[in-house]
């Protein structure tokens, strides 16, 4: 059976509905980023708790993307995008009048169980809507995403000097439930494949090129994980200024949302196992140097070039899995690439704090810089002879049910 492509075609005045919900949640998180900072020097709270309070929340994700993202497979992708928005606003809040570690881990823990819920549904949505133009539509979401991030710095140098440290997150939560009624009115496909009403998304890993994929997402987050627990914390270190702390986050976000759409659209054309290792690996290079620049201004240059590198390629890990992924699958296997990169950036943000605190700046980017490494060659190997394509959308089998056999065209 095969499930058929929704019609009309989804416009791209809903596809961007769907990017505006993506870049004020992802705000939320770049406010947390950027006032690392001030827990720091506020509440008392040492560079390796601090790394706990970005990791937690990946392991929430993680979780909710596991268990909660297959539920939008079926029939329900739209009450998670509802629920995830209502639950992130809980946990932002708990994050901005919070003053203790308890406080913003339950904060921060909340936050990811929101994220978790609602990306997925978001991805199966706009997957659906018009698979034809998987590549440039998934870059949208990205471009929304990192535009949402990189407003979290603007919010913050806005707000929190005036008005203190929970000022830009009770903006965010009420610019995120102003949004309700946006989702209300967007008409989703939410048909539902027979034989498919309880199943979680593991059975997924039997598509090797999937596996593939998710290493790519991997180094990808293990990347975003140790930038993300270092970034404001070595700037500061090395004797910088907060604005260029925040400026370097802006900046670095402005080629992933102007290229994001190109760079799916790249991506479908070229081969995402083509383009994403590639751009992994110049990754790896950018994060090892790091490690090295002896001054934050050299730092900043060498952000500058990352910044171009991740806007053209890193696009390709969403347009990997979509395009092998049966389409009565797509919200359980963004699930399960959400999680694992949630879960290794997680892992790996904690890491990335106790290896500075302890072992040095050095150390901790080199070993991100090699276990990046590591994980590309995996993608490659599961890839297979996926690593040659460079199509739309493509067509890919269900993974062996014990209850029937579903085929999807992705």
């Amino acid at each position: 059976m095969t499930l058929a492509a929704p019609a009309p075609v989804m416009t791209r005045a809903r596809v961007l509905t769907f990017g505006l919900l993506t870049a004020i949640m992802a705000s939320g998180y770049g406010v947390m980023f950027t006032v690392l900072d001030d827990f720091r020097f506020e509440y008392g709270i040492s560079e390796s708790r601090l790394g706990l309070i970005v990791g937690i929340g990946f392991g929430s994700s993680f979780l909710s993307q596991i268990l909660l993202a297959p539920i939008a497979d079926r029939g329900h992708a739209r009450r998670l995008v509802f629920l995830g928005l209502v639950v992130n606003v809980v946990g932002l809040l708990l994050l901005g009048f919070g003053s203790t570690l308890s406080v913003l881990l339950a904060g921060r823990f909340i936050s990811g169980i929101g994220l978790g819920m609602t990306m997925p549904a978001i991805r199966r949505i706009v997957i659906l809507g018009d698979p034809h133009r998987l590549g440039d539509n998934l870059g949208l979401l990205l471009a929304a995403d990192v535009a949402g991030f990189a407003a979290g710095p603007a919010v913050s140098a806005l707000l929190v000097g005036p008005l203190g440290i929970e000022a830009p997150f009770i903006v965010i939560s009420v610019a995120s439930l102003a949004c309700l009624p946006l989702v209300a009115r967007v008409r989703v496909d939410e048909s539902v494949p027979s034989g498919r009403e309880s199943r979680l998304a593991l059975d997924l890993l039997s598509i090797r090129p999937l596996v593939g994929a998710m290493c790519m997402g991997g180094a990808l987050f293990m990347m975003i994980g140790t930038f993300d627990a270092l970034w404001a914390v070595v700037l500061d270190d090395l004797g910088a200024s907060e604005w260029l702390a925040n400026l370097g986050i802006t900046l670095f976000a402005l080629p992933l949302i102007f290229l994001g759409e190109f760079g799916g659209r790249l991506a479908q054309r070229v081969g995402p196992f083509r383009l994403g290792p590639l751009g992994l690996l110049l990754g790896a290079v950018f994060m090892a140097l790091y490690g090295v620049m002896p001054t934050a201004v050299l730092i900043f240059v060498v952000c500058m070039f990352h910044a171009v590198s991740d806007g053209l390629t890193v696009s390709s890990t969403g347009v990997a899995v979509g395009m092998v992924t049966p389409d009565s699958r797509h919200a359980s296997a963004q699930g399960l690439l959400g999680g694992f990169q949630t879960l290794t950036a997680g892992v790996v943000a904690v890491l990335a704090g106790w290896l500075y605190e302890f072992h040095g700046r050095l150390v901790a980017y080199l070993v991100c810089a090699v276990l990046m490494t590591i994980l590309v060659v995996a993608a490659l190997v599961l890839a297979g002879p996926e690593w040659r394509a460079r199509r739309g959308p493509s067509v890919a089998a269900e993974p062996p049910d014990p209850v029937s056999a579903v085929t999807g065209h992705a």
